[in-house]
């Protein structure tokens, strides 16, 4: 379990936005990881992300990593924001946006 763990915090601390998903950013596999897509393509935020789907252990390993049971999992500089619901509340509050300028990231006016 060492490695996943080394492999996650190695992606988190590497890419100021990285988005844990199900499919990807072209062709995202849930709902909720298209609406976590639809809210960062719509701020102009660059991300990474790593498909799920096709890791089992990367899939089992971001749930154990973060202790959050679902996914989309969004990280913004190396810390964890929450899942679709979570992401998807910030976003209308105006809280997301104020988060990613607060650290750094470049948002679209």
């Amino acid at each position: 379990m060492a490695a996943i763990d080394d492999r996650i915090q190695g992606e988190i601390s590497s890419n100021d936005v990285m988005l844990y998903m199900k499919g990807t950013p072209v062709f995202p596999q849930c709902g909720f990881s298209a609406r976590v897509i639809q809210i960062l393509t719509h701020m102009g935020v660059p991300f990474q992300s790593a498909n799920v789907l096709e890791d089992d252990e990367l899939r089992e390993g971001i749930k154990t990593f973060s202790q959050w049971p679902t996914i989309p999992q969004l990280y913004v500089k190396g810390e964890f924001v929450g899942g679709c619901d979570i992401v998807t509340e910030m976003f209308q509050s105006g809280e997301l946006e104020t988060l990613l300028k607060e650290s750094g990231v470049p948002v679209k006016a």
